[in-house]
């Protein structure tokens, strides 16, 4: 890419240049980017969008990369990173605010703090807001769609204020997912007051499951495959047999099976191989066709 890319980015925010992605992902994945920006105000958010599509540069929005499976190929292209300093919370009564580069983690322990429960089921999902609203996160029969009250959208080179009804939320989906040249930028979502010992101990609890029943000691992008009605990804993934199977450094978690994980620098090519081996052959034994969870980036 141009160095005067790179030049007119750095106008606005800090820049770097040739970062691999598998830095910038929780599964560890992915070949070179050319250019990374960090905007650090809104306004410089929208001047870096503005320039990147009058000069139809390729882009990527991304947050803590938490679902994302990127290929081992470069990425010619300009990764937008909101966590570094998008990052902040607030919170008003019974309402709290972020930005959409904030870790849900993060937001989940603040709203503790301040005695506001709701955020409880969010408190392990290793991603931003951003992302979380983006495929309507949810955990422990929650999601983000109950608490959402409005989304703060960059669409067509405004900032624009969504309701709840207008993000078309849905199991793992939204209007986003449907229109990825949106950026959510905040989200404003309603909580209730509660004990802040009750709350604490709720996510301490959740905690201790989470460490129990999944292989967070390896780098994975969280469940592969969403649930088909009314049953669990992970039991027909045991049921072809796939429990610790493995393709290079992409192993099958014995754990949980419904995660995949990275044990020794895994190329994109091993996990998507046990992806799809994963999809036809449950397709072949239970005639469903599992859907992913994670998106896949930067592939031909």
């Amino acid at each position: 890419m141009k160095n005067e890319v790179f030049e007119v980015l750095s106008r606005f925010a800090e820049t770097e240049k040739d970062i691999p992605l598998s830095s910038m992902t929780t599964l560890r994945i992915g070949g070179p980017a050319s250019i990374v920006v960090y905007p650090d105000t809104f306004l410089a958010f929208d001047q870096i969008m503005r320039y990147l599509n009058e000069e139809k540069i390729s882009f990527k929005v991304i947050g803590k990369g938490s679902d994302l499976l990127c290929s081992d190929e470069r990425y010619d292209g300009v990764v937008i990173r909101l966590d570094r300093h998008l990052h902040h919370t607030y919170f008003s009564g019974n309402k709290a605010y972020a930005e959409g580069g904030a870790s849900v983690i993060a937001f989940a322990v603040n709203a503790m703090k301040c005695g506001l429960s709701g955020l409880e089921f969010a408190s392990g999902i290793p991603g931003t807001v951003g992302g979380a609203v983006f495929m309507n996160a949810g955990a422990y029969r929650s999601c983000m769609a109950e608490i959402t009250e409005r989304v703060l959208v960059y669409k067509d080179g405004d900032f624009v204020w969504m309701t709840n009804e207008e993000c078309c939320f849905s199991y793992r989906e939204s209007i986003f997912t449907r229109h990825p040249e949106w950026v959510i930028m905040a989200a404003e979502v309603s909580l209730q007051a509660k004990d802040r010992n009750e709350i604490e101990e709720l996510m301490e609890d959740r905690r201790s499951r989470r460490m129990a029943s999944q292989p967070l000691e390896y780098p994975s992008c969280g469940s592969v495959f969403r649930n088909p009605e009314g049953m669990n990804a992970w039991q027909l993934i045991d049921g072809i047999g796939y429990r610790g199977k493995r393709r290079g450094g992409a192993v099958v978690s014995e754990k949980h099976c419904n995660f995949i994980v990275n044990t020794n620098s895994a190329s994109a090519e091993d996990y998507i191989a046990l992806v799809n081996e994963i999809i036809e052959l449950v397709e072949e034994k239970y005639e469903i066709t599992l859907v992913t969870e994670m998106e896949k980036f930067n592939w031909k």
